[in-house]
């Protein structure tokens, strides 16, 4: 299967999601890697059966700059509708402030993270996704989302305990006022396509972790099926 990988940003280093779905070569995954969006082409969008996003809003890690542009956002809608596959983690989550198109896209929009902390994750239904994959905990970011659509499937869950000095709690947005319950993993459709979200990973350790694995190999198999 052919993936395609768009990573490396200001915040998060694309050698993370790189090693972590590199991992994955010996179960029939084909990848290539695009760091440069410059390099980044639209009409190639259908030589691949998955688009795998980990990249957030800014560029580079040297360039805090936007990157995705209005059109851009149409290709990958385009892209989802005409039967392709968009896998979205933890960084392709952080989009800007003019992606709303591209948000809508993927059915939510990252608000903020507490300070990285221990992270829990398990999967809470029998989607195909979460097939045979167990609960875990690595140390994470731990993502706030806001929905923003009504027709996502929401397949896996996270949790964080409380963390931080109370006396900011009304000051501080960081701090976890209290135990955090949220979706870390869910699907949805548009058109002919299928769109999956996965909020873990942004430190190497949670791409390595097996049940993780497990859960990204059933995540591309899963989105490269596309509708009737």
């Amino acid at each position: 299967m052919r993936v395609l990988l768009i990573c490396d940003d200001f915040w998060h280093p694309g050698q993370v999601p790189i090693d972590g779905f590199s991992l994955l070569k010996n179960d029939g995954f084909d990848l290539d890697v695009i760091t440069d969006e410059k390099k980044l082409n639209p009409d190639t969008f259908s030589n691949y059966s998955v688009i795998a996003l980990s990249k957030s809003r800014t560029l580079s890690p040297d360039d805090d700059s936007r990157w995705m542009s209005e059109s851009l956002q149409q290709s990958f809608t385009d892209y989802v509708e005409n039967g392709g596959g968009l896998l979205v983690t933890h960084s392709g989550l952080v989009t800007a402030e003019n992606n709303e198109h591209f948000d809508m896209l993927i059915g939510s929009k990252f608000t903020f993270h507490p300070d990285s902390s221990p992270v829990t994750v398990q999967p809470i239904n029998n989607h195909p996704i979460v097939d045979g994959a167990q609960m875990f905990c690595e140390f994470d970011e731990h993502y706030r989302l806001e929905i923003l659509a009504d027709d996502i499937d929401v397949f896996m869950a996270s949790y964080s305990a409380p963390l931080g000095d109370p006396a900011k709690i009304g000051e501080d947005p960081y701090y976890n006022s209290t135990a955090w319950l949220g979706a870390a993993g869910y699907s949805r459709v548009q058109g002919k396509g299928r769109v999956c979200v996965l909020t873990p990973g942004h430190f190497i350790e949670v791409w390595t972790n097996p049940q993780y694995q497990l859960i990204l190999k059933n995540a591309l198999n899963w989105c490269s099926a596309a509708t009737v």
